[in-house]
């Protein structure tokens, strides 16, 4: 685990986490997340990958900048290329979840020529309609405000009670504890931010620019989030090089709900694609 003080964000400091070996794979995880999220399939990917997770601005063991304005999409996309070049790491695959997805996707658009591979989890474009996009991002504000009033801890209570999360009941309670600490170990200011920078309505739409990504892309969505599903197959027809893989008996967090058959399907799609030309 490293801390590295980044120009892009100003100096505050983002958590790094690099384990494995052989072609870089840069995990994202989503909204409330942290570099746990990759726990399981850094471990089954590790022997034939280099994973570098990042705890992104105001979660995990990251910073929490209190200006908003340090977490807009270029920002997060600067200081990505920030680490790339500190590791010494001149091309990479792009995994995300969610939040971790619409970076990762913003990233291989603006920087084609240090992507070898995508790998987009229930992630989408951003919204393509304006007066849609406004709506969220006052929606956005309205929790963001939230959160800073009441904490994290309420916050988590009402973001496990959505509706979205209904097929995560089918976890262990060890696997939903879990996943409750980590998500108790974030800060309102940080989520707060995130929300109104990087939010999906405060994020540049990517629509018209699916077609300029040319490296091979898995779209990964459980079938049971029919929303991000949908999305996902709305992405491949876009994308000539890309493929989609829908997740039976999962919802939206397919790499949680069903980590076996995401570790398989990842990487296999990995170890097909990053050639040793290709992961040069």
């Amino acid at each position: 685990m490293v801390r590295m003080a980044l120009s892009a964000l100003e100096g505050a400091e983002l958590n790094v986490e690099v384990t494995g070996r052989g072609p870089a794979l840069v995990a994202l995880h989503g909204f409330t997340g942290s570099t746990q999220t990759w726990r399981l399939f850094s471990e089954a990917a590790k022997a034939c990958f280099t994973i570098v997770a990042v705890d992104l601005p105001g979660h995990g063991a990251s910073d929490s900048p209190p200006d908003s304005r340090l977490y807009t999409m270029e920002r997060h996309v600067q200081a990505l290329a920030e680490i790339l070049d500190r590791l010494g790491l001149e091309r990479v695959a792009w995994l995300g979840y969610s939040l971790g997805g619409r970076i990762a996707l913003s990233a291989a658009v603006a920087l084609p020529e240090r992507t070898t591979a995508l790998v987009l989890e229930s992630a989408s474009p951003g919204i393509a309609s304006e007066e849609e996009r406004q709506q969220r991002i006052e929606e956005d504000e309205a929790l963001a405000c939230w959160i800073e009033e009441v904490g994290v801890q309420r916050f988590v209570e009402y973001w496990e009670s959505l509706p979205f999360w209904h097929s995560q009941k089918r976890l262990t309670a060890v696997t939903r504890h879990g996943l409750r600490s980590q998500r108790l170990r974030n800060n309102p200011c940080g989520l707060a931010n995130s929300l109104r920078g990087v939010g999906t309505g405060a994020q540049p739409p990517l629509h018209d620019r699916l077609e300029e990504i040319t490296a091979p892309a898995l779209l990964v969505a459980g079938e049971e989030d029919e929303k991000f599903t949908g999305i996902a197959r709305e992405m491949q027809q876009a994308m000539s090089a890309s493929r989609l893989a829908a997740v039976a008996e999962a919802g939206h967090a397919a790499h949680l709900e069903q980590p076996k058959i995401f570790e398989g399907a990842v990487t296999g799609f990995l170890q097909e694609v990053l050639t040793p030309a290709a992961s040069r």
